[in-house]
Order: structure tokens, then C-alpha cells, then sequence
């Protein structure tokens, strides 16, 4: 094991370290939802943009930028659990039988986060092999038509296999309930990051609790309103 591999180890063994990973990984997530929610609001504007939007990002980087970003995701998500759950087992060894209980004055979203997590590790995994990897499907197969009659050249029809995916209403129950447990896990993360990375002070803290559980409102209304406006209100139908 050279240097690096012992200072790596070491490091992941200390609960700063643990903390940090949370932290950074949390912050990583928190970026790519965001971008992620900005991109999929863009099945409002329409097919063409929508379909825009998903042939820049398979394209990019030459097809690499695309399984980049799914690696990274998961490996976030990944460490982001596995810390968490590591951080919580040494608090509970520490903790003394006599001790009070912390989860007594501990708000639910925080009491549920690696219960949250681990839901969302396998909705991101679900999530992919539905809409990225199009596993078990025949979505592959549709072609954006009103693109091949314009310029001639085949692209798939991101924007109704969305329609389609959406149209089921299990699909859309699994989607929105792994959105909520998300936003619960949002409205105590986001928080959680700003103290581990020293920027949340006794007097910023009810803005910046204010501020995570408005993001967390945010992405929550953002994600599942496309899915709710397919099934529900029959959008792109």
C-alpha cells in the first residue's frame, strides 16, 4: 500500500473524514439535481427541444460525457450512503446506555435519512435502467419522425418515451414517492452540508434552514410535475 492509498484509508477512517465525504458528495448531488430538473422541464417546451436536449447530452464528449455522468452519480450516491451509514453506526457505539436519546428532539427527516438514501440509491439505479438504459423496453425502437423528415438523419424519441414511461401509473407512484423521500432527505442535507463545511453560524442558521427546505419544496414540485401532467392531465397525449 503506497502513501497514497495509507493517507486515503486513513482519512476515510476518521469521522472528519466521513463528514466531508457527506458533505461533498451531498453537495455534488444537490448541483446535478438542479441541472437534472432544468433539463427535464424542457418536455413542456416540446418534443424538438426536449429531444434537443437529450442528443446533446448522448453526444457529448463523443457518447463518454453521458456514462461519465451515470458513474459519478452513483458513485455519489454510493459513498453518500455508505458514509452516512458508517457515521451513524460510530454514533450509536459511542453513545453510553444512560445517554439521551438524540433522535427524541431530531426533526423525522433526519431520523429517516439512511432509510431515504437507501431508497433513492435504488431509484437512481431503477431510474437509469428505465429512461438511460432503456432496459427491459422497447423505447429504443421509436424514432423522432418530424427530425428525420426535416433533416434526414435518425434520433430517438427521448421526449415520447417519456410520455410513455410516464403513462403508467405504477411507474408514476414509484417516481413520486422516491421524490418525496428524496425532499425529506433534501429539507435536513442540505442543511446538514452548509454545517459540516463550516458556513452555517448560529446566526445564519434559520436562514439557511429556511433555504434547504425551500429548495427541497422546489425540486420536489419540479420533478413530479412532469409526471403528474402526463398521467394525470394527459400532457403529450
Amino acid at each position: 500500500m503506497n502513501a497514497l492509498s495509507r493517507c486515503l484509508c486513513s482519512y476515510w477512517s476518521s469521522s472528519i473524514g466521513k463528514k466531508l465525504v457527506v458533505a461533498l458528495t451531498g453537495l455534488a448531488l444537490v448541483l446535478f439535481l438542479a441541472g437534472h430538473l432544468t433539463g427535464n422541464l424542457l418536455v413542456f417546451v416540446g418534443q424538438k427541444a426536449f429531444n434537443d436536449y437529450a442528443e446533446l447530452l448522448h453526444h457529448a464528449l463523443h457518447g463518454a460525457g453521458v456514462w461519465i455522468a451515470r458513474i459519478g452519480l452513483l458513485s455519489c450516491v454510493t459513498l453518500h450512503i455508505v458514509a452516512t451509514i458508517q457515521l451513524t453506526r460510530e454514533n450509536k457505539a459511542a453513545r453510553t446506555p444512560y445517554a439521551f436519546d438524540a433522535t427524541i428532539q431530531a426533526p423525522k427527516s433526519s431520523r429517516i435519512m439512511i432509510w431515504s438514501g437507501l431508497t433513492i440509491l435504488a431509484f437512481v439505479i431503477y431510474h437509469l435502467l428505465h429512461f438511460t438504459v432503456r432496459a427491459g423496453n422497447t423505447y429504443d425502437t421509436y424514432v423522432d419522425a418530424a427530425h428525420l423528415a426535416n433533416t434526414g438523419l435518425t434520433r430517438h424519441d427521448a421526449w415520447k418515451m417519456v410520455i410513455d414511461g410516464f403513462s403508467v401509473w405504477y411507474v408514476v407512484a414509484f417516481y413520486v414517492i422516491a421524490m418525496t423521500l428524496l425532499c425529506s432527505h433534501l429539507s435536513h442535507g442540505v442543511a446538514s452540508m452548509f454545517q459540516t463545511l463550516g458556513l452555517r453560524s448560529k446566526k445564519s442558521r434559520p436562514m439557511i434552514a429556511a433555504i434547504s427546505k425551500g429548495y427541497a419544496l422546489l425540486i420536489w414540485l419540479g420533478f413530479i410535475s412532469i409526471p403528474l401532467a402526463i398521467l394525470v392531465f394527459g400532457f403529450g397525449k
